[in-house]
């Protein structure tokens, strides 16, 4: 566990690592391409780590160069077995449904366990299936996962309309596109960076794409791609977004280096709205509230699938530092039902009175002195605001359960540290 306390504000420079989020759908792009791919920024998360293990127990090579342990190189072996993945290591993290499009294309079948990671709340695959569906495939389920069996043949352009924007499903749909070689309309399709990413990695591989809020259409290759492939992970937006709240929430001043500023333009808009100045340019995202004014106006930070509305993720640590201003602010995240019945309850340990409207959605006015007191990392985005909490809380606070923030963030305690943080790694 660990120990936070506050101190001064935070200030300084630090660099984020590769985005998680993005650094998965990647790897499972690379595998599903079945070609040699060299893949750059990679961090050294517990879900990433564990993905590349899966990778090789299903037949591909994936290494990190000891020279340079933030690249894979992701080699199509044909050495594994239709059998797939180690079942506990797969239902470990959700992003083991990646592979599915992947393992299709190298043995014609994919077995593999309900996905795990995070509890919070029921994410189904039903959309992933419908992709699979639409494509020809074959999907049968029990309790312990699921089994899908490859279509052969099929030509053509293959149109998938998904009722809401899900981002595993856009992914599935591409990747899937990819293993076929077929031409993919794919309707009210997710915009997220990690999709779009995606698209572009894909583009780098020769496949022609045309985006809007409505369609995103893929077309494979006219000809053999014989150019090398190397892809780079972008910076987490989301570990620059927690990293900016905690600056924000001890008054401090910081820049934060590795982070594209579209993919923070929705944060930056919510720390103005809570009268914090800050701003991007280039991969530097920089926050100054030492010179932050009381506006006394609301937050309504709502998570949103829409392209340009605020990620999920980014709500946790916001509604941590929100706790910290004036006004009666409000946050809703219906896309992980269960994440308010995580974190409300840890806050409320060090003291927040927290309004639960409905089960995913939340009032409270600030600002509110926290205590420090011994909490619990439920979920990656719990533990990251619960840190935010603690710099802010009288006394000590203790986080357990870091093997859950370690899953999303190999070091987020470390780089606070090195922005002055009060925080240290201690023995239960």
């Amino acid at each position: 566990m660990v120990a936070v306390r506050p101190g001064n504000p935070l200030a300084g420079t630090v660099a984020v690592d590769g985005s998680k989020n993005a650094a998965l759908p990647l790897l499972a792009t690379a595998a599903a391409l079945h070609r040699p791919v060299r893949l750059s920024n990679v961090p050294t998360s517990t879900d990433v780590e564990t993905l590349l293990t899966l990778l090789q127990q299903s037949g591909w090579h994936a290494a990190r160069p000891v020279t340079t342990p933030h690249t894979v190189v992701i080699l199509p072996s044909g050495s594994g077995t239709p059998s797939g993945p180690d079942t506990e290591a797969a239902a470990s993290i959700r992003a083991s449904y990646y592979l599915v499009p992947a393992l299709l294309g190298a043995y014609g079948r994919a077995r593999l366990p309900w996905p795990g990671g995070c509890a919070i709340g029921e994410r189904g695959m039903e959309q992933h299936f419908k992709v699979y569906g639409r494509f020809g495939d074959r999907t049968t389920v029990d309790d312990h996962g699921y089994l899908v069996e490859a279509a052969t043949g099929g030509t053509g352009t293959v149109s998938v309309m998904l009722p809401f924007r899900s981002r595993g499903a856009s992914i599935a749909a591409l990747l899937r596109a990819v293993v076929a070689r077929r031409p993919l309309r794919l309707g009210g399709p997710n915009l997220s960076p990690e999709v779009l990413g995606v698209v572009e990695a894909l583009q780098g591989a020769g496949w022609k794409s045309q985006v809007s809020e409505r369609v995103l259409a893929l077309q494979p290759p006219t000809s053999v791609w014989d150019d090398d492939i190397m892809w780079t992970v972008p910076g987490d937006k989301i570990e620059a977004g927690t990293l900016a709240c905690a600056v924000a929430a001890t008054g401090g001043t910081a820049t934060i280096t590795g982070v594209r500023g579209d993919d923070v333009a929705p944060l930056i808009a919510a720390l103005h709205r809570l009268g914090i100045p800050a701003a991007s340019e280039g991969t530097t995202l920089t926050v100054q509230a030492q010179d932050a004014l009381p506006t006394g106006r609301s937050l309504r930070a709502i998570a949103s699938l829409s392209p340009g509305g605020l990620d999920s993720d980014f709500e946790p640590p916001l509604l941590a530092l929100a706790l910290t201003r004036p006004g009666t602010h409000l946050f809703a995240d219906a896309i992980n039902p269960g994440r308010h019945n995580n974190l409300l309850p840890q806050l409320a340990r060090l003291g927040a009175d927290i309004r639960a409207i409905t089960p995913t959605e939340c009032r409270f006015t600030g600002p509110q002195q926290l205590t420090g007191a011994g909490v619990e990392t439920t979920d990656i985005r719990t533990g990251s605001a619960l840190l935010t909490a603690g710099l802010t809380a009288h006394g000590i606070t203790t986080l357990g359960g870091l093997e859950q923030l370690r899953r999303g963030h190999a070091d987020l305690p470390v780089k606070l540290h090195a922005l002055g943080a009060d925080i240290c790694e201690v023995t239960p």
